[in-house]
């Protein structure tokens, strides 16, 4: 393993630039540095570089863009096509984000306005079966899609992160079907 391998597997550190900018990709689908030092109101040189730390870390990933020039925009990470959570499509947001985005908005929440100081956030444990588990991770994202990539987004509305991670919890796991 090289040293930028093991730097890219070492926790991110908080910072607030960062932290602005994971929230900037949660409103929009691709940033460019330029783009988001204007929003941010910050140098396109620190956003180019928190953009590039964000990528080492393999939060973000260079979006495809049309065009030429120095033009980089930057989207969240999608899984490998292979892997399971692709399947919810390319608005996935990867672990490492949902976790630092329920960080801040625990530590922030008391900010929002009234009506946003709420979350919905709930767990059980289920006794299912490998097809059942499928079953249910259909069911939510079947609940969800309506939601997802609306056009002309209700007054009023706001990026709302919903996270629903289905997995084993490996105490007496059934060996075999």
């Amino acid at each position: 393993m090289t040293e930028n391998d093991e730097r890219a597997l070492a926790p991110l550190p908080p910072h607030p630039v960062r932290d602005a900018l994971l929230r900037l990709f949660a409103e929009l689908d691709t940033v460019t540095s330029t783009e988001a030092a204007r929003r941010l109101g910050v140098s396109s040189g620190l956003c180019s570089f928190h953009l590039r730390q964000l990528a080492r870390h393999r939060l973000i990933e260079e979006a495809p863009h049309r065009g030429g020039g120095r033009v980089r925009p930057w989207r969240l990470r999608t899984e490998a096509p292979d892997a399971p959570e692709a399947a919810a499509g390319d608005g996935t947001l990867n672990r490492a984000l949902e976790d630092e985005s329920y960080r801040h908005w625990l530590e922030n929440r008391g900010r929002a306005p009234g009506e946003w100081r709420r979350d919905a956030a709930f767990s059980e444990v289920l006794h299912l079966t490998p097809d059942e588990l499928d079953e249910v991770a259909a069911a939510i994202r079947a609940v969800l899609a309506p939601y997802r990539d609306r056009h002309g987004r209700p007054e009023g509305a706001a990026p709302v992160a919903a996270v629903a991670r289905l997995f084993p919890l490996l105490v007496d796991l059934p060996h075999g079907r």
